[in-house]
């Protein structure tokens, strides 16, 4: 079938389902639960002859944890004559980003040499006020009760898996294990052209019958049944890896969230009311809650067996990744999965695991019901409840807005009185026939050292020699290997030292190329620190030492910021809400708009503190500091630039009392007011964002936050850093939205990168900013891209100071923080400050342009290494005695 055809298919059943249905499958307290799990389903239609004959089609919907990458790499070592793994979709509102997830997924695929099983992410589409979803992509990215018209939202159920160290960082980086050791494809992130989720599982199950495997939150299957309620008859069974039954008490395993849900478990807690959908859709539900999985830990033994049996790149790669505090989730759920298809999946034996049917409901509100209270956007505000909803009934009472919601406290305990994704076993109507795993079966094998057979299994699958990897990155080429690129500089006299922090938005990377290309006797970057609560999620800084691998400077320290904004706990997502998750938002900045791919890996990359290698752990934001403030020689001071949230300036200045004593403050020559009246010590840091309310009708840039019409994002992502830092004693030059926008023209820059002659990092510059402007004019979702442009003016006025000519004014200024979000991030004039911001207003636009091109196509600190794929040409030749790369004749 040719793509328009699917296409044209696809348009034919997204009017069918919009037409048929507008609302949920089930939505009814009470539906009747399907006779014997298997009314609507196709599970037990084929007959078991036909089911000998063909492969059973499955679909694995994950969020891409490490334990579900045991269970990927579990199910595709399977016989494909028997087990065909026909698709892979990415859940993206739970335990990883979308961005970091497609491509490491892709990266796994790779080397199992399984290129050709299409992936699925994200998607842009949304719903109406109603409920009903518009357009049949929305991208599963927020939970289904928070689902706007947009992919920018909160992080009411998500805010449980931490976004940091611990949590989403680790998942998308597997602790820095990822990147040292699987090898990397043609296969990559696109903007516009990537696979949806919704577009991967309907052509899929539209392929014949399938059975899926949820390893994650039900968002995206949940929406598939909306979109097109016909393909349920396509699905064979569910297997549902998720839930806390009957497990002991405390049933749920929210580590971060016991004190208000003792309840619930991850996968079910990521979505709740989208899993109700899929356990009252009528296909037949396996279920391999914690009450097994509770039951197959990571042993010594097992650690000890697996270190043995390291046969292939794949049990390799498991090794590497396993930690012992886990249990054997996924995996366990794809153990159990293909031995029920082989035995029979509705009375058949398991070898993993012994299983029972309950009857079953996922919680989605809390008692009172019918009582609105502001937590539930199904009910409140609203004469008619959204989706068609019963009043009164089991979703219409108070939904947990945080894992800190006190509603859900008990005063006197530690133990939370929410149920939200509670998996509860009832004996009412409101109840589902599930079969339910229940316990792990021990080892038949007497000599084996493993306790369950499941885990004998798993070794032994992984180290099977069919299916197997093809290499990883350091067999996938003859000659690999890791080589630190460090300058230099001798009988240089240094400029002033820098310290550039970054959220990582495409401007951002830009500004750090520009710096390191300005001459060492201009400037002296020092140090590079990240934001985790801006553009870009934290996991986003092997980015960061891709570009200075690129430019030769992996001498340059990195520090690793908050992910949450200044008096937030590190559990949250205030502010950041206002950031799209999809099109024009992280997906796109954790990929670098899919350009990320094409820089020259960097031996350096993040990795969590290791008792093996504690030299190798991702140093902090204030530990960086803290050392370049040691290496400054007597009387030294820092010039500091911040091109995102200033959280990691608010920490420096409120944990070292002493840090306005060394950050410089650099006057221009060529200003409009005179400055040396003004009595400033010697301190400076400018700061490139913000919008001064002070009467003028220019608006700040919150699209995603039509109500605050005057704030801009740097600022408002984290408006009480920037009152304190903006209104401490530190001298600063502040670069604002009004002169940002006078530098956001496209054509102007790449007018001016045209006309010289490139390098390889110019070459880059050009080819990111010709894909952002593409985007901007062809796509709607892009319309923002400019003002990613825009910042680059920060490093550029920091650099050349007068030679831009530019105008300057003094303006006592201060910060609406924390109020609320219609007026949090405004900057506005305060007549009673005594502080006064230097503010950028006017500079000439056409030298800006000039420099910021001919800087980038100076010969002189030139890129080392210019591309992946230049990379990979030296690591397929080898070197010679003396240590050069033998040239090709």
């Amino acid at each position: 079938m040719s793509p328009a055809e699917k296409a044209k298919r696809r348009a034919k059943m997204w009017r069918t389902a919009a037409t048929a249905a507008a609302v949920l499958l089930l939505v009814a307290v009470g539906a009747a639960p399907a006779a014997s799990g298997v009314a609507a389903g196709g599970a037990g239609r084929a007959t078991a002859a036909a089911a000998a004959a063909k492969p059973r089609r499955i679909l694995v919907d994950t969020d891409m944890d490490t334990d579900d990458l045991f269970a990927l790499l579990y199910l595709l070592k399977q016989n494909r004559s028997e087990f065909d793994v026909k698709a892979i979709t990415i859940n993206a509102n739970e335990w990883s980003d979308a961005g970091h997830a497609v491509n490491h997924l892709y990266d796994l695929l790779h080397m199992m040499g399984r290129d050709d099983i299409p992936v699925g992410v994200g998607g842009d589409g949304g719903a109406s006020d109603s409920g009903a979803l518009r357009g049949p992509d929305v991208g599963g990215y927020l939970p289904l009760i928070d689902q706007g018209t947009s992919t920018a939202g909160g992080c009411r159920y998500r805010q449980a898996v931490p976004a940091g160290r611990g949590g989403r960082l680790d998942v998308d980086t597997n602790s820095g294990v990822r990147r040292g050791f699987l090898p990397q494809g043609r296969r990559r992130y696109r903007p516009v052209t990537q696979p949806t989720a919704q577009r991967v599982m309907a052509d899929t199950v539209s392929g014949g019958p399938t059975t899926v495997l949820l390893f994650g939150a039900h968002t995206n299957l949940a929406l598939l049944l909306m979109a097109h309620p016909r393909l349920a008859r396509n699905i064979d069974r569910v297997y549902v890896s998720g839930g806390a039954v009957r497990a002991a008490d405390p049933a749920g395993n929210l580590f971060t969230a016991f004190a208000t849900n003792p309840f619930a478990e991850f996968n079910i807690f990521g979505d709740p009311f989208a899993a109700y959908q899929v356990i009252h859709s009528g296909i037949p539900i396996t279920m391999i809650p914690l009450d097994a999985t509770n039951t197959i830990s990571v042993t010594e033994e097992f650690v000890s067996e697996f270190q043995q049996h390291q046969q292939t790149y794949e049990a390799q790669y498991c090794f590497q990744s396993l930690d012992k505090s886990y249990y054997m989730w996924d995996s366990f759920a794809a153990g159990v999965a293909l031995s029920s298809m082989r035995n029979g999946e509705v009375d058949g034996e398991n070898e993993f695991s012994e299983l029972e049917y309950m009857n079953i409901t996922v919680i989605t509100s809390n008692k009172p019901y019918g009582k609105r209270d502001g937590s539930n956007p199904f009910f409140d505000g609203r004469a008619t409840p959204k989706l068609g909803l019963k009043e009164g009934g089991v979703h219409s009472g108070h939904v947990q807005t945080g894992i800190r919601d006190s509603f859900c406290l008990v005063p006197g305990s530690n133990r939370g009185r929410c149920e939200d994704g509670y998996t509860r076993e009832v004996s009412g109507p409101e109840g589902v026939r599930v079969r339910v795993a229940t316990r792990a079966k021990p080892n038949t094998d007497k000599n084996s050292s493993l306790e369950k057979e499941f885990s004998k299994s798993f070794l032994e699958v992984l180290n099977h020699p069919e299916q197997t990897g093809l290499f990883n990155i350091n067999t996938q080429f003859p000659y690999y290997r890791e080589v630190l690129y460090k300058p230099v500089f001798r009988n240089v006299s240094r400029g002033k030292p820098v310290i550039f922090d970054m959220d990582m938005s495409p401007g951002d990377f830009v500004s750090l190329i520009y710096l390191l290309k300005t001459p060492i006797e201009v400037i002296d970057l020092k140090a590079v620190l990240v934001n985790g609560n801006g553009w870009a999620n934290i996991a986003s800084i092997d980015i960061v030492y891709d570009i200075l691998h690129m430019m030769g400077r992996d001498d340059i320290p990195v520090g690793l910021g908050n992910t949450t904004a200044l008096g937030i706990p590190t559990l949250g997502c205030n502010n950041s809400y206002a950031i799209p998750h999809g099109s024009g938002g992280f997906i796109d900045s954790d990929t670098l708009y899919g350009l990320a791919r094409s820089l020259p890996r960097s031996p350096r990359r993040y990795a969590p503190e290791s008792l093996d290698h504690p030299e190798d752990r991702q140093p902090l934001a204030l530990e960086v500091w803290q050392s370049v403030r040691k290496q400054l020689d007597p009387g030294e001071k820092i010039t500091v630039l911040t091109n995102g949230p200033l959280t990691n300036m608010a920490n420096i200045s409120l944990s070292d009392r002493d840090a306005s004593s060394v950050i410089e403050f650099v006057m221009s020559s060529s200003v409009v007011v005179n400055l040396n009246k003004q009595p400033f010590p010697m301190q400076r840091v400018y700061v490139v964002g913000g919008l001064i309310k002070d009467g003028g009708d220019e608006n700040g840039n919150l699209f995603t936050v039509p109500s605050n019409k005057h704030a801009e994002f740097n600022i408002f992502l984290d408006p009480l850093a920037a009152k304190t830092v903006l209104e401490s004693d530190l001298k600063i030059a502040l670069i604002p939205l009004t002169a940002q926008r006078k530098a956001a023209s496209f054509r102007a820059v790449l007018a001016a990168l045209k006309d010289i002659q490139h390098t390889h990092e110019s070459k880059f510059v050009h080819e990111l900013l010709s894909l952002l402007q593409e985007l901007q004019i062809k796509q709607k979702l892009y319309h923002h891209l400019d003002i990613f442009l825009g910042e680059i003016l920060g490093a550029v006025y920091m650099v050349e100071g007068s030679g831009l000519k530019p105008s300057v004014e003094l303006k006592p200024v201060s910060v609406i923080a924390n109020t609320n979000k219609s007026t949090d991030g405004q900057i506005v004039i305060s007549k009673n400050s005594a502080k006064l911001v230097r503010v950028l207003s006017d500079f000439d636009g056409e030298i800006y342009s000039k420099q910021l091109a001919n800087s980038l196509a100076n010969k002189r600190q030139s890129a080392v290494i210019g591309s992946f794929e230049e990379q990979k040409a030296i690591w397929s030749r080898p070197v010679n005695s003396s240590g050069n790369v033998k040239k090709q004749k």
